[in-house]
């Protein structure tokens, strides 16, 4: 086994890798870019090395500087986590030139799988059912080469156009009709190079009704190649996994033979060595008939379901196989316990869509079977550079309705203030029937959120309540000699309610007034309710209100109060602050919901535009995100132009709605 072992990653895997390099004994050694530098993973690594100078977001794509931290440092192997570097090939034979063993498989079977289109091929020569579509390996495939294979038939509609080179729902394009292809290729181009480096596409017809099934795989460097079962991922936005789990609700003991047996003989003749993933669609409304959709060569972030059931440490195996051990288990000694259950925990808004800044308040919840892996801790800066993911919450439990309800209360226990999180929209989900039922297809997400949109949180009363609760024993703690300053909520003649106007940050409508006394609280024209409120450490409120007590999360963010409770998060400001608002609050302006890259501007000043046209395309958090039009008008004025950087509010285009066609 090594001594020292280099990960060439940042955030939770980056975490989850050193984690059991120390359990091991190994000399962990981190990389960080420099607005990582105080990051978790770079406290938990035994040393740590800042690479660079290039770009934040680029900076853990420096190969050569990756190998030259792993050499100074003394480093054995490179372990590159997912993401980033762990699917490139040349990575792998720049290790393996500077005499470093990379922890994954060699650079031949990663070319093959990371291939679609060859990946493909190999499936069909292997017998495994293939997705009909087009592709060409190496190159990839011409705009008109996918749009004459769109045109030849109808069954070709809708397709999907992915990227050819890499994976996690990055370059993904789903299309409908034919007039909406030329701009899904253009997007999944864009976004593929962004992400990968390679704009490389390809096409398939897109089964629309599916289950996402997936075959965790372990091969040795010595030809044997065993499966650890199936994990159900169905449960996913923009083809991106939001709940996995194992094994699937809908996969039977014949079934996951079947599968399992398809994607060993993949594997095999793709001449694959460490842990990986086979990807595959299933009907959804016939779990027998399924087709290969990718075989990923790279540990998934979903592992640690698989890991619970089958009592496995992947990254140890990793290790080992990396260390040319032979396989220690036989098919026949693996045998699945009890069910898992992740929810990935994500920064974005009630809007869905990715969040960046400061983490004020965190906390981890706790209990028989829950595991967290985390990236991030209070303090924690959530930058636009990198993907959203901050933590994954996992249950595992002898069933599969224990294990939901574990991992609800999980969620519940969880705090992240500071930038909104999807909690409260994963208990959502949990709670769905269907989900409950294990009734899954890879639509349902979106099937969910277009019929019920989870509600902003705003002026809530018992929230309104905590926040100003907190604001007053901030108050009353700032410890000063005089005795006047300590009587919050006194008059001459006897007690008198403090008075707190508390808004929405960044303004707007919504500001409530909450009555504050010794013993009583009263939100609005609510009635009073009794009180006792005290602080339980540095971010938390035990508030006992009407007799009931609950132990909010609770920090303060500048002139924003934040609190947390069950999932949720609320943040208010003093009116004073809260009536803040943009020079064109009064129209229709649009700004940007998140930091990011200006990579296409549709507008321009004096043109009409109705409601829903997109304006101007960001680049955020490894995806694109189309800013659309809120009302119909006239563009007054265009702020941007392709190539700026945003911050997060700026203002992109202002729109007179009086000027409307």
């Amino acid at each position: 086994m090594f001594e020292s072992v280099l990960v060439a990653n940042r955030g939770e895997i980056a975490v989850r890798v050193i984690s059991t390099l120390r359990r091991l004994g190994i000399r962990a050694i981190a990389v960080c870019s420099q607005a990582d530098a105080g990051a978790p993973h770079v406290r938990l690594a035994d040393v740590a090395i800042t690479i660079g100078p290039a770009p934040a977001a680029q900076s853990y794509l420096c190969a050569d500087a990756i190998v030259d931290a792993a050499l100074a440092s003394g480093a054995q192997a490179v372990h590159p986590g997912y993401g980033f570097l762990s699917e490139r090939a040349d990575f792998a034979r720049l290790c393996a030139g500077a005499g470093l063993v990379f922890v994954g498989p060699p650079p031949e079977a990663i070319e093959l799988v990371g291939d679609k289109a060859r990946a493909k091929q190999v499936a069909e020569e292997a017998g495994v059912p293939t997705v009909p579509g087009i592709g060409r390996s190496g190159s990839g495939l011409r705009d008109e080469e996918i749009t004459a294979w769109a045109r030849e038939s109808s069954d070709h509609l809708p397709l999907i156009v992915k990227a050819a080179a890499g994976g996690g729902g990055r370059g993904m394009r789903v299309v409908g009709a034919l007039d909406k292809l030329p701009a899904a290729l253009a997007a999944a181009r864009r976004e593929a190079l962004a992400a990968f480096g390679d704009d490389a596409l390809l096409a398939e017809h897109y089964i629309e009704r599916a289950r996402h099934v997936e075959v965790q795989l372990l091969a040795d460097a010595h030809g044997a190649v065993v499966h650890l079962g199936e994990r159900e991922c169905s449960l996913q936005r923009r083809h991106q996994k939001l709940v996995e789990e194992c094994p699937s609700p809908a996969i039977g003991c014949e079934q996951r033979a079947r599968m399992g047996a398809a994607a060993v003989a993949l594997a095999t003749a793709a001449g694959y060595a460490g842990a990986g993933t086979c990807e595959f669609l299933v009907d959804a409304a016939d779990p027998h008939a399924f087709w290969f959709l990718e075989l990923n060569a790279r540990l998934q972030v979903e592992h640690p379901v698989t890991e619970l059931v089958y009592g496995m440490d992947l990254v140890e195996a990793q290790l080992r196989v990396a260390a040319a051990e032979p396989l220690w288990l036989t098919q026949e000694q693996l045998a699945p316990s009890g069910h898992a259950i992740e929810a990935r925990i994500c920064a974005e808004g009630a809007d869905l869509l990715p969040r960046s800044g400061r983490i004020v308040a965190y906390r981890e919840p706790a209990g028989p079977g829950i595991r967290v892996d985390s990236g991030v801790r209070a303090g924690s800066e959530v930058s636009s550079h990198y993907d959203s993911l901050l933590a994954k919450v996992i249950a595992h439990a002898p069933t599969r309705e224990l294990a939901l309800d574990r991992l609800d209360g999980a969620l519940a226990g969880l705090a992240i203030l500071g930038p909104p999180v999807n909690t409260a929209f994963l208990r959502d989900l949990l709670a769905d029937p269907r989900v409950r039922a294990g009734q899954l297809d890879t639509g349902l997400v979106q099937e969910l959120t277009e019929a019920t949109r989870l509600p902003a949180p705003g002026s809530d009363d018992d929230a309104a309540a905590a926040a100003a609760l907190a604001r007053t024993l901030e108050l009353r703690s700032r410890g000063s000699d005089d005795p006047w300053d300590r009587l919050l909520g006194w008059r001459v003649d006897g007690p008198a309610p403090l008075r707190w106007r508390l808004g929405q940050p960044g303004g707007g409508d919504g500001a409530v007034e909450v009555l504050v006394t010794a013993t009583g609280v009263r939100v609005g024209d609510g009635p009073w309710r009794t009180v006792h409120a005290e602080r339980r450490g540095p971010d938390a409120l035990a508030l006992t209100l009407d007799g009931t007590q609950r132990l909010w999360a609770w920090a303060q963010d500048g002139d924003v109060t934040r609190v947390g409770l069950d999932g949720r998060a609320w943040g208010f400001c003093e009116e004073i602050a809260a009536a803040r608002h943009d020079e064109h609050a009064g129209g229709a302006s649009l700004a940007a919901p998140m930091p990011g890259n200006v990579l296409l501007v549709h507008a321009r000043a004096g043109q009409r535009v109705g409601a829903g046209d997109v304006l101007v395309v960001l680049e955020s958090m490894k995806m694109e995100l189309q800013v659309v039009a809120p009302a119909a008008g006239t563009v007054e004025r265009v702020a941007v132009v392709p190539g700026d950087r945003v911050a997060g509010g700026q203002v992109l285009v202002a729109i007179d709605p009086g000027r409307s066609a």
